[in-house]
């Protein structure tokens, strides 16, 4: 049970930023609010990027280029999470969780892109629509500044 009021409370307040904000305990990777686009950290710290994602209505975030500098900074993976509740609901949303490491000293830049419905069309949630691969640019047709997927550009420094 004990376990559960933890689960419980450690949910984010649905605006795209984790419960608790930046804070970091043993053991655990640092939770950086969305927003939070300048991040230090040391090498071997691992750090988190948590945002909403709800695939019935096509809208998904991915990691493209700029990727990171390898030396400096590298992705450990993604994790999606169902929004909590009693009982699945078809159309519900969810979390999409970015794990990532420190690995030695400098500065480096990485952007999550923020696909949906009306901003990249035929896109999934591994790979944005009309693409080679996961760091390719999407192709939008006819899109207005509107219609633009959003770009979120992070500057990570090492020290």
């Amino acid at each position: 049970m004990a376990a559960l009021l933890a689960l419980a409370t450690g949910c984010g307040s649905g605006t795209g930023e984790p419960a608790g904000g930046s804070t970091s305990t043993a053991g655990r990777p640092t939770r950086h609010p969305v927003k939070d686009t300048s991040i230090t950290a040391r090498p071997g710290e691992r750090f988190t990027l948590t945002v909403d994602q709800n695939a019935s209505t096509r809208e998904y975030w991915y990691l493209v280029d700029p990727a990171p500098d390898r030396s400096v900074l590298v992705s450990r993976g993604r994790d999606y999470a169902s929004d909590p509740g009693d009982e699945p609901v078809d159309g519900a949303g969810g979390r999409l969780t970015f794990t990532f490491e420190a690995k030695g000293t400098g500065t480096t830049r990485f952007t999550l892109l923020h696909c949906t419905f009306t901003t990249c069309q035929g896109n999934t949630s591994t790979r944005p629509p009309e693409t080679t691969g996961p760091t390719a640019t999407p192709t939008t047709a006819a899109a207005t500044p509107s219609q633009t997927p959003q770009r979120i550009t992070y500057t990570v420094t090492v020290r």
